[in-house]
């Protein structure tokens, strides 16, 4: 049996409950051995049954949350915020917020989430800030230009994927709640993991509606086997990534659609003319310099493609658009550009002043004719 550091166990079990609801023992016990290797179930019960009331809550047979967390009814003290046009950025854990709003009170969610989620830990965003990478890929120069990092989402075990649909399960539960009927939820994703975010968002009771697509060619795959390029020179481990993948979902409606868009002005997208209907594939360009200069953040999308999805999940073009993981500010930016009310909630505090600063500039960044549809 592998010996662990003293209160590593512990503070895995707290990490794991800390972005979720409560959770059994099997999943617990999951979460811990994805962070932490093999770990006996019974030393993970004993803990919890240890702690339990003074760090753990039991609240079913099996099933455990953090001791003190507030119940959905209970409004939690408005986080530190910052308001920018119509835009209001909030710096709080996106879980703890959602669960101080109110049920039906957002009208629309596009958001790009951490997958993997280990690589947004202050450990490796350390690692990325140093550029030393970490579990960050650093691309070398490419035609004379630097490339973002890459997560290295291949890396990513069975249980660290058994913990992603978890994150996500949980996730689409507290959307569920707090979004309006017929509201759109538009979740960046890549091809590696997006069936996982579809199955576990849909289990958590929102409808799966299919996929916006952004063709753009990345940097993502097409190379050759790792120190055998010469052996097997016609070999690709990996299609060349020229698509991107976002997970389009849905709260189910009241009624008809026109039933809901009358009472929610929500149900569907607006369309780009009243000739032409919002489409499932969006021509796009790698992010321009122009604008990591404005927002160095490794997953910047590029504005031109960001306000096409924005503008298109109101389809009244009326309510409010959130970004829970809201990272440069970038969602808000274009939500500011197309004239709509948004809200991003960001725990970062280092991503959250780059917010700050890149939002007024990032909205005001022009794009083409094309970019708009």
């Amino acid at each position: 049996m592998l010996r662990h550091a003293p209160g590593s166990v512990r503070d895995s079990i707290v990490e794991f409950l800390s972005t979720t609801e409560s959770a059994s023992l099997h999943e617990i016990h999951h979460a811990v051995g994805a962070r932490l290797g093999t770990v006996a179930a019974s030393s993970v019960r004993s803990y919890l049954n240890l702690n339990v009331p003074d760090l753990f809550e039991r609240v079913g047979r099996g099933s455990y949350r953090l001791a003190g967390r507030a119940d959905d009814h209970l409004v939690a003290p408005q986080p530190p915020s910052a308001r920018h046009g119509l835009a209001t950025l909030h710096h709080a854990d996106c879980f703890e917020w959602l669960r101080a709003q109110p049920s039906r009170s957002i009208q629309a969610v596009v958001t790009d989430p951490p997958y993997g989620l280990v690589e947004y830990t202050s450990k490796e965003q350390g690692k990325l800030r140093d550029g030393r990478g970490g579990i960050w890929r650093i691309p070398p120069s490419y035609d004379g230009h630097q490339r973002s990092p890459l997560p290295r989402f291949t890396v990513l075990t069975e249980d660290d994927r058994a913990v992603l649909r978890l994150f996500f399960l949980d996730f689409g539960r507290m959307l569920a709640r707090v979004v309006v009927p017929g509201a759109n939820v538009v979740v960046a994703s890549n091809p590696l993991l997006a069936h996982v975010v579809a199955s576990a968002m849909s289990e958590a009771g929102l409808e799966m509606r299919g996929y916006v697509t952004r063709l753009v060619m990345t940097m993502r795959g097409g190379d050759r086997p790792k120190n055998a390029h010469g052996e097997f020179p016609d070999v690709s481990v990996l299609p060349r990534s020229m698509s991107e993948p976002w997970v389009v979902l849905r709260t189910p409606l009241e009624g008809r659609v026109q039933d809901n868009l009358r009472r929610w002005r929500t149900g569907g997208f607006r369309r780009p003319s009243v000739e032409r209907p919002f489409g499932d594939v969006i021509r796009s360009h790698p992010t321009p310099v122009t604008e990591k200069r404005i927002a160095p953040h490794p997953s910047l999308k590029p504005q031109g493609f960001l306000r096409q999805i924005v503008r298109a999940v109101l389809p009244m073009g009326e309510g409010m658009v959130l970004d829970p993981f809201a990272g440069s500010g970038s969602t808000l930016a274009a939500a500011n550009a197309v004239g709509y009310n948004s809200i991003g909630v960001e725990k970062d505090p280092a991503y959250v002043d780059l917010a700050n600063r890149s939002i007024p500039l990032l909205e005001k960044v022009p794009v083409r004719d094309g970019d708009l549809g």
